[in-house]
């Protein structure tokens, strides 16, 4: 069996981090994980091809070259996806789909013309599947009535990537959160037990990156790595070793809980292991809100000294937040900017509320006969797919003027650095680095030439960085690459506005039309009861 892997393309977005990735001759963050973990669990007597279509195309002879086509992917990345579909199924090519897409909404992949869906975690429907092609059967949905024991997954296909593609490799530990916020369908998808892997386990793929010749940036992609915390510092205390043995190849971040700031232990081991960010779901500053979608875990300390405490343990805070709850007051755009200029949040992914399939705001929302046509699909440029408890067009254009605010490059610039500057440095010793290139060469004569000579920004830019290198010596490099990512984000405040205002302006329209109607009609009506 020859089999092609895809994963579809992501639309522009927070993460897409575009422009910085251009700086430093990449083409994606991300890789993509649980493609080469499926890759890993199929038969290895099968040949496998990969196509990351985020890094590159599919040629012709790879087509051509294809028993059978699998594809994985989120909802953010529907369009591509059913687009690959399409071009499989024109060249007479069967399909398999997987991943939180399918598994979410299964009908759209099946109309789409997919052949197998193999849905849920694949360490139990994918051997379904490959049973099924190997009787000859020619289409197939495939589901599991339980959680998988992770820690017989085995070690994801790195190899199959083009590593040189990727700004960062990606590992994971965990599945599932112990929360239950009502908007997330992490706890749809995978359980609110969180599932580890063995400290073993995770050391075996850290030394295959390793061996692989991977040095730089890993992210840990659990949805909350400390949602077993004694597992983790389990884990902590077998990377602490290992990292030190191998002289620091790795920086490594992760998405948590704010809960992280209720324990210095669990925040000294991480930044004992290199890790440098982390990324923290705030969701809003507004308590009301916070109890309302059931994320009690944010109300039980101060926000304002959690963000403080992860900040001073020598971790880089990136945090997202959401506009549009039920029962908001006015000017939650507003708070959510002073909270992050509070707290001198660098980097700050602001959202419009979407409801996701499956999740408990998806069943309430239906009860209460508020939900739209369209699936959310986790991206920055679309509006609410519900009707909200107050007028949509207020909560647009609170996002929009609240996005447009925190990525002004002055007032960027200024969070970046008072972050930097309250950031607790790394306990271990130096880390020795690999000959510098004319790629960082450029990017960092790109960086200088555009804050430090053509913005506003000239003047603090020079003051700022000698600052953070005369006090923060060891954090320069990392300072200047988030400096960096004020690239990305410059342009993709205006993508925002555009797209934000042009749905918004249409949305308004029809509903407008839709009242003359319903005017019309009722005229109408009382005209021929005369």
């Amino acid at each position: 069996m020859q089999v092609l892997l895809l994963y579809p393309r992501f639309p522009k977005s927070f993460w897409s981090f575009d422009k910085a990735m251009e700086l430093v001759d990449r083409k994606a963050v991300l890789p993509p994980l649980g493609l080469i973990t499926v890759a890993a669990i199929l038969p290895q007597t099968w040949s496998l091809k990969l196509v990351d279509l985020n890094v590159r195309e599919v040629d012709e002879a790879e087509w051509a070259w294809a028993d059978l086509v699998i594809l994985s992917g989120m909802i953010v990345q529907k369009d591509d996806m059913i687009a690959k579909i399409h071009e499989a199924k024109r060249r007479g090519k069967p399909v398999a789909v997987g991943g939180p897409y399918p598994t979410s909404l299964p009908d759209e992949l099946h109309e789409a013309g997919a052949n197998y869906l193999v849905l849920d975690e694949g360490e139990i429907t994918l051997p379904m599947f490959v049973e099924a092609v190997e009787r000859g059967e020619t289409s197939g949905i495939f589901r599991a009535t339980e959680k998988p024991d992770v820690t017989q997954t085995p070690i994801p296909r790195y190899d199959l990537l083009e590593m040189g593609a990727y700004d960062n490799m990606s590992v994971q530990f965990s599945r599932g959160c112990p929360f239950q916020c009502e908007f997330c369908d992490i706890i749809v998808l995978y359980g609110r037990k969180s599932r580890t892997k063995t400290p073993e386990q995770l050391l075996k793929e850290f030394d295959t990156l390793y061996d692989l010749g991977w040095r730089g940036s890993v992210f840990l992609v659990d949805d909350n790595f400390i949602g077993n915390k004694r597992n983790v510092k389990l884990l902590l205390r077998a990377i602490k070793p290992w990292m030190k043995e191998h002289q620091y190849p790795f920086h490594l971040s992760t998405e948590a809980s704010v809960d992280l700031a209720q324990d210095p232990e669990l925040m000294d081991l991480m930044s004992d292991c290199h890790f440098n960010s982390v990324f923290l779901g705030i969701e809003t500053p507004d308590s009301d809100s916070l109890a309302l979608t059931k994320k009690f875990q944010n109300t039980r300390d101060p926000l304002t000294e959690a963000v403080h405490a992860i900040n001073a343990a020598g971790m880089r805070v990136m945090a997202g937040f959401i506009i549009g709850f039920d029962g908001e007051k006015p000017g939650a755009g507003d708070r959510i900017v002073e909270f992050v200029e509070q707290t001198s949040i660098p980097q700050a992914m602001v959202s419009m509320l979407q409801v996701l399939p499956n999740t408990a705001l998806m069943e309430r929302l239906r009860k209460e006969d508020r939900l739209l046509e369209q699936v959310g699909g986790g991206n920055q440029t679309t509006l609410m797919n519900f009707i909200p408890t107050r007028p949509i067009e207020d909560i647009a254009n609170e996002y929009v003027n609240a996005f447009y605010q925190l990525y002004d490059p002055v007032r960027y610039l200024n969070r970046v650095y008072r972050h930097y500057l309250s950031m607790g440095e790394p306990r271990h010793a130096a880390v020795k680095r690999g000959k510098v290139t004319w790629k960082d060469v450029r990017a960092l004569l790109t960086i200088a030439w555009r804050q430090g000579i053509v913005r506003p920004t000239r003047w603090m830019f020079w003051w700022y960085l000698a600052n953070i290198y005369f006090k923060k010596p060891r954090l320069v490099i990392s300072y200047l690459a988030t400096c960096a990512l004020s690239e990305h984000f410059v342009e993709y405040r205006e993508v925002v506005r555009h797209q934000i205002e042009t749905q918004l302006s249409a949305y308004l329209s029809a509903q407008l039309e839709q009242e003359e109607k319903s005017r019309a009609n009722r005229v109408i009506g009382v005209g021929a009861q005369r």
